[in-house]
């Protein structure tokens, strides 16, 4: 197999083809009216809110920078333009039970005006009752009442003081009450002069006086009786007052409202109530003109939950904070002489009130993370009502009097947005979802890059440009937009949809271009915005490289060493991902056919590293190990790695340091490896291989390029290649080179410049490697079997005390 050959520099980045574009700058491109490379995601969604029946509400998944939020928003207020009118929704009080309000819907618009409607009824309601009960009819009524009434009282009196005369009896009034006194003639006796009179005289008048007083006791006890119903008829008067007084104000209302079958039974209600209540509106009225906060003020008012604009579009509406009283609403208290109380027009909306009849955006992650809240949500969609219940009134938290407002209907579109992860564990663990969440979205990550893509995201650019008010972009900076768009998908023939960071950059070019006055971005504005980027994130690279520079960390970029590779790890900073070079060495010797990933053994391995550890070993077990045992013990290990060690892109370089301990042949020091094999020596794809040429480009080029450094990577990774512009300068000049090989044969050969196969008189490392294990299988022979001895050499018995044997089986003279 001969040495493969440096990568051309035309293979090392992929510059954007600025004839597919027809503008000098993005002022001249026409906006963008579709949804750029979401066409699959676009069609779900607009499948979703076309149907209207129960549980076909939407899980949006992608990964974050998508615009996932953006592009729904965009489109679902477009769709909710073409829907019903928003509905009104109002809680009022039930005077049947209090602690029941009731619910009232109606037509967008004409909740706010029902509200004003209420008060200017409460303000003028004190007036209207203070006028009515003011009024002559009133007074005269009330007075003719109390007349017969007293004139009733006191006829029986005097009828009764008139029989009392004619028996010669005196009925006279005291501060003490009645008295029945005898008469003699005019005037009434004293005790003596009653004393004086005959017995069956003074008999006959004892008689009389106790009739008469049944008599009175009679009439005593019928007054009450007749106040009752004095007082009853007053009240009768009072309520047609009443109704005279307010009826007019009501049947405006009634009037006003009267396509509204639920308004016009609760108005008949309010009007019911204020006679019911007529005295205590009347003493309120009196003392307050119904102004401060009491029975008129607050049991006769609207409890706003949800108004919306006449004519309103269905709501959207994104909850940023989905806890559970945000969501299904809550009812608030205030303490009154040290307890909590509360009433109809403490009620507060939720999300799920505001966009009734609408559509309903959360987080997944913020939703799932909330107690109670996603089991609030289920309970809402799949009862088809908004329950408003107090979580504290549940669990037995709060001893505050209770308030159960009527629930409330609930049509609506709920919209979740997620990470893929959250979607799929939701449909493993939660039984439920499947029925209530029966549509998904997936946002493509990437775009296949063609002319006519490239040109959808020059459109789409220029939306952006004008959305958010920026410079101009030139040609040639489109371009390197989309370089940038290339490197972020990590394959030169995709595009990034992570518009995010797309627009960030932006920004951030075009403050460029306005620092240097210029009145377009060009393509130097994006390269410098890139640049400035990585300057303010890089600090931990430096100190890293710094580190290596002055040899606390060692790794040789020149000369040879055996069983010592130097591979490369990526750090990824989240915002910032950039390369280290770590040095991998490998010893071997003579054991049972066991490699040692020390890393596992310290417990810093993690599990994807240790099953490419395995494969390596799978490897040289079925490649040298076919006709005898493996008889070797090696390790590997990552030197000078004080943290946590994961992936299989090492394994490549693994394989390499560890054949080249067995074949003894020291391996170039000026090139590192990346990359991953399979059982049959295979070399694999791996991430960040753009990061990690760079990473080893900048310290080779801190300690001087000398023309002989490189790395090695998987030829697979050949389409995932654009690197700066510095590294692929230095590859045109000869000081650098990349090779991309396709087995673990072709990697050693760059290493050690040695042929793997024995050609001709040439020895290959395989025979090498054969050589050394078959070494190792001898001497392994030699210390698991003891030597034999004919009957020859064998020493005679001996009488003396037995020898004592060693590991070796000699006898040690006693």
């Amino acid at each position: 197999m001969s040495e493969p050959k440096p990568l051309d520099p035309a293979m090392l980045f992929s510059p954007c083809d600025l004839s597919v574009f027809d503008f000098e700058t993005t002022d001249t491109i026409s906006p963008e009216t579709e949804i750029f490379g979401q066409t699959r995601a676009v069609e779900a969604l607009r499948f979703a809110v076309g149907v209207e029946d129960p549980g076909y509400n939407l899980f949006v998944l992608g990964s974050p920078g998508s615009n996932r939020h953006g592009i729904v928003r965009r489109l679902i207020e477009e769709h909710a333009q073409s829907r019903e009118t928003a509905i009104d929704w109002c809680y009022v009080n039930n005077f049947a039970d209090e602690s029941r309000p009731a619910a009232l819907r109606l037509p967008a618009g004409l909740g706010a005006r029902l509200r004003r409607d209420m008060q200017t009824f409460t303000s003028e309601l004190g007036a209207a009752l203070t006028a009515g009960f003011e009024s002559e009819d009133f007074r005269g009524c009330v007075e003719r009442i109390q007349e017969e009434f007293r004139e009733r009282d006191e006829g029986a009196l005097q009828a009764l003081g008139a029989e009392a005369s004619s028996r010669g009896i005196a009925f006279m009034r005291t501060p003490r009450g009645f008295v029945f006194l005898p008469m003699k003639g005019k005037e009434t006796m004293d005790q003596a002069e009653y004393a004086a009179l005959p017995e069956a005289q003074r008999s006959r008048i004892d008689e009389a006086i106790e009739a008469l007083r049944e008599q009175l006791r009679k009439i005593l006890h019928d007054q009450p009786r007749n106040r009752r119903e004095m007082q009853a008829r007053l009240r009768e008067v009072g309520r047609e007052t009443m109704t005279l007084a307010v009826s007019h104000l009501i049947e405006e209302l009634k009037e006003r409202y009267s396509a509204q079958a639920e308004l016009r039974q609760f108005l008949d209600a309010v009007l019911e109530d204020v006679v019911t209540t007529g005295d205590a509106l009347r003493e309120q009225a009196t003392s307050s003109n119904g102004e401060e906060a009491g029975i008129p003020a607050v049991r006769y008012q609207i409890n706003l939950l949800v108004g919306h604009e006449t004519a309103s579009p269905a709501p959207v509406v994104f909850e940023s904070n989905p806890t559970y009283p945000n969501l299904v609403g809550r009812v608030d208290h205030v303490t009154q002489m040290g307890m909590m109380v509360t009433n109809f027009t403490m009620i507060r909306p939720g999300a799920l009130h505001r966009a009734n009849g609408g559509y309903l955006l959360l987080d997944a992650d913020k939703l799932l993370v909330q107690p109670f809240a996603w089991d609030g949500l289920k309970r809402a969609l799949k009862s088809g009502e908004i329950c408003m219940e107090s979580l504290a009134q549940a669990y037995g938290w709060s001893s505050a009097l209770p308030l159960e407002p009527e629930p409330i209907p609930l049509s609506l579109k709920v919209i979740l947005f997620g990470q893929r992860r959250h979607y799929y564990l939701l449909k493993a663990l939660d039984p439920e979802f499947d029925e209530l969440f029966k549509v998904a979205a997936d946002f493509e990550d990437e775009l296949e890059r063609t002319p006519d893509n490239q040109r959808l995201f020059a459109r789409m650019v220029a939306s952006l440009v004008r959305e958010k008010r920026l410079l101009p972009f030139s040609r040639d900076a489109v371009g390197r937009l989309i370089e940038f768009s290339v490197r972020e998908a990590g394959d030169i023939e995709r595009l990034s949809l992570r518009t995010r960071s797309t627009v960030d950059l932006m920004s951030e070019a075009a403050h460029c271009a306005r620092q240097r006055g210029a009145d377009a971005v060009c393509r130097d504005d994006v390269k410098a915005a890139i640049d400035a980027r990585i300057r303010r994130a890089d600090r931990l690279r430096e100190t890293m490289k710094d580190a290596v520079l002055t040899e606390t960390i060692q790794i040789d970029t020149e000369g040879t060493v055996c069983g010592q590779v130097n591979g490369l790890a990526v750090v990824d900073l989240g915002d910032f991902r950039f390369a280290r070079p770590v040095r991998i060495s490998a010893t071997a010797r003579p054991g049972n056919g066991d490699v040692i990933d020390i890393e596992r053994k310290a417990e810093l391995g993690g599990a994807i590293h240790s099953k490419g550890v395995m494969i390596l070993s799978s490897y040289l077990a079925s490649h040298y190990a076919q006709d005898m045992p493996a008889c070797l013990s090696a390790s590997v290990v990552f030197e000078q790695s004080y943290g946590p060690v994961e992936g299989d892109s090492a394994s490549l370089a693994e394989l390499c340091a560890l054949l080249s301990a067995l074949a003894g042949i020291p391996v170039r020091q000026t090139l590192a490896v990346t990359g991953s094999v399979n059982q049959h020596g295979g070399v694999q794809a791996v991430g960040g291989v753009n990061e990690k040429i760079e990473g080893f480009f900048d310290l080779c080029r801190a300690r001087g390029l000398n023309g002989d450094q490189g790395v090695i990577v998987p030829r697979s990774n050949v389409r995932h290649l654009m690197l700066r512009e510095d590294l692929v300068s230095a590859v045109k000049n000869g000081q650098f080179q990349v090779y991309a090989v396709g087995h673990v044969d072709e990697a050693m050969t760059l290493l050690t410049g040695m042929p793997m196969r024995t050609e001709g008189k040439s020895r290959g490392l395989d025979q090498l490697i054969t050589t050394r294990l078959n070494h190792y299988a001898r001497v392994r022979q030699d210390f698991a079997e003891p030597r034999t001895e004919t009957a020859a050499t064998k020493p005679k018995k001996s009488i003396k005390t037995p020898a004592k044997t060693t590991n070796r089986g000699k006898r040690k003279q006693s």
